[in-house]
């Protein structure tokens, strides 16, 4: 009877191989895809990343099933979602959940790229398609924002869509087209709707594809910089250094997996709003036009780049700068593959230089992103002492200082990655 089932079992494969490369895709991407030896910890958010998109995009799918894309019916019917339909409240908060540790995991992917030197040659397009997806994110996380119809999605939608109002030439009209209106409305809302679901859903899966179809051209980067095809048994080809891809890294990506999710299960169980920083006090309140909200501001994942917008001051009136501030902080991840001069790739051989300028970043990101979370003048009680520049209040004269720093990683690394001492890089990996 065994034989028989294997006989059908390699019947089935084979016809199937005839006519769509499975055995061969099975082989190139997992079996026979040589991954370097000594990955850590740092390596499970690239899957973790993949499965959170596989479990948005399930969760919105029934919640799509109960949703209505009504200005009238909106908030009503995450209403009806939360109290009335069987589940209905572990899937939203599952899906709003999973959409603020989404950006936890894609902040410490990318975290891992620019310490290991993950976008250096030969993998830039590797890393332009990873930025492209963390754009296609914040598209797709904005245009969500607005569908339950809160106070907070409505007002947060309507201070950033009038923003685009900023951009010379264009604004004005791109800002109406974003609207469908004149003002945000029941065509916003549909409008939104449409992006959210349908539209940036099928970009967002391109670009991974050509993310995970890049990353297999190339191979896998590792802690120490190092490309294992340099070193290949003459015999088999086969890197001296690399591992098969499964079952190793699928059964050690598994413990990963288990570790999330128990982080996962006990926030939507016990804090699913996160102390507001998930889910507002605000947006649980219908959507008002006549009824502004005391302090608008986005969700936690938003707020670095928020405040680098409100640390720019306008010019002639015109809030253009910091828009344009705004863009060009989060454009300027994609310059990084020709902007880091150094010798060596990974964090591990480079100096200190390197090492205290990339410091000084993570703390201006983690700053600026609290400051972005309160209005201007409650910080301002922490920093009594802190004076007072142009007349500007002191949240805005740190958040000025930090998004200096900001900005100086960057326009600075050519110089501190040339001049950097570094460590010599072994031939093989250290493990």
């Amino acid at each position: 009877m065994a034989d028989k089932q294997n006989v059908e079992t390699t019947g089935i494969i084979g016809w199937i191989d005839t006519r769509f490369p499975l055995t061969s895709n099975i082989k190139n991407h997992l079996t026979e895809y040589y991954a370097p030896k000594n990955f850590n910890f740092w390596y499970f958010f690239g899957s973790l990343a993949l499965m959170i998109l596989v479990m948005q995009i399930v969760t919105g799918i029934f919640l799509t099933m109960h949703y209505k894309a009504s200005a009238a019916e909106a908030f009503a019917s995450v209403e009806y979602i939360m109290r009335d339909v069987f589940g209905g409240n572990i899937i939203r908060y599952m899906h709003s959940t999973g959409a603020s540790l989404f950006f936890v995991v894609i902040y410490l992917h990318m975290f891992r790229g620019v310490i290991y030197g993950s976008y250096r040659n030969p993998r830039e397009l590797i890393w332009l398609f990873g930025v492209a997806i963390f754009l296609c994110l914040m598209g797709e996380a904005f245009f969500g924002y607005l569908l339950p119809w809160g106070q907070m999605s409505y007002w947060g939608a309507q201070v950033i869509v009038n923003l685009f109002s900023a951009i010379p030439f264009i604004g004005p009209d791109l800002s109406e087209w974003l609207r469908g209106d004149y003002l945000v409305s029941d065509a916003t809302l549909n409008r939104f709707f449409a992006f959210h679901v349908i539209a940036l859903p099928l970009v967002l899966l391109g670009l991974v594809m050509s993310h995970l179809i890049a990353l297999h051209e190339v191979g896998s980067n590792n802690p120490d910089g190092i490309e294992i095809k340099a070193k290949k048994d003459k015999a088999t080809g086969i890197p001296l250094d690399g591992i098969p891809f499964h079952p190793y890294y699928t059964v050690k990506d598994l413990v990963g997996v288990v570790v999330f999710l128990i982080v996962f299960v006990t926030i939507i169980c016990f804090a699913p709003e996160m102390g507001g920083y998930f889910l507002e006090a605000n947006n649980f309140v219908p959507a008002d036009s006549l009824k502004t909200p005391a302090h608008i501001a986005p969700v936690w994942y938003f707020t670095p780049y928020y405040s680098i917008l409100r640390a720019v001051p306008p010019v002639m009136n015109s809030q253009f700068p910091g828009v344009a501030a705004m863009g060009l902080s989060v454009m300027v991840f994609a310059l990084l593959p020709w902007l880091d001069k150094g010798k060596v790739k990974s964090i591990r051989y480079r100096g200190g230089l390197y090492k205290k300028w990339l410091a000084a970043f993570v703390i201006s990101f983690l700053v600026l992103g609290y400051l972005g979370t309160v209005p201007s003048n409650v910080w301002g009680q922490f920093a009594v002492n802190m004076p007072v520049i142009g007349g500007a209040d002191r949240a805005t004269v740190v958040a000025r200082v930090f998004t200096v720093i900001y900005f100086a990683f960057f326009i600075l690394m050519p110089w501190f990655t040339s001049a950097d001492k570094t460590k010599p890089v072994p031939e093989r990996l250290t493990g």
